[in-house]
């Protein structure tokens, strides 16, 4: 199974079993020298920086890429409660951190009930056992931030 992850506090359709601990990645890049002359000229006619947008796109696949590797290494089967930050570094540097909660999962088994065939008839006096379908989303979940 590959990492999941997740902006929830949980893994849709999966039960949190065991939280690891607190993964994180980040990469800290700079402008290219050539892109932000050219993103300079950009400024002034309007449009999208497509070097910028480019640039921070490879950045959070590089530091999701990184908190990954650090996920598997915990035997994690899931990130969940996955956050980005970014900050400024140094003049023409930034960091792109992200971060969640490692954690062990199991699928929700979907239980299959049944329900009684009616006959049209009201038997009040019958002991029959009515289940209702609990929707996974409804159940109880484990709270990996305490």
């Amino acid at each position: 199974m590959t990492v999941q992850l997740s902006n929830l506090e949980h893994l849709p359709n999966y039960q949190i079993t065991e939280r690891l601990d607190v993964v994180y990645g980040s990469t800290v890049r700079s402008k290219h020298v050539g892109k932000d002359l050219f993103a300079g000229l950009k400024n002034i006619v309007g449009g999208e920086l497509t070097a910028y947008t480019e640039l921070l796109e490879e950045s959070r696949q590089e530091a999701i890429d990184r908190m990954i590797v650090k996920a598997e290494a915990l035997g994690a089967d899931a990130v969940v409660g996955l956050r980005f930050s970014t900050s400024s570094i140094a003049q023409g540097a930034s960091e792109l951190f992200v971060y969640g909660t490692a954690v062990k999962v199991a699928p929700i088994s979907q239980q299959q009930y049944q329900n009684p065939q009616s006959d049209g008839h009201n038997h009040s006096n019958q002991n029959v056992s009515t289940q209702t379908q609990v929707a996974p989303d409804d159940l109880p979940r484990f709270n990996p931030f305490g």
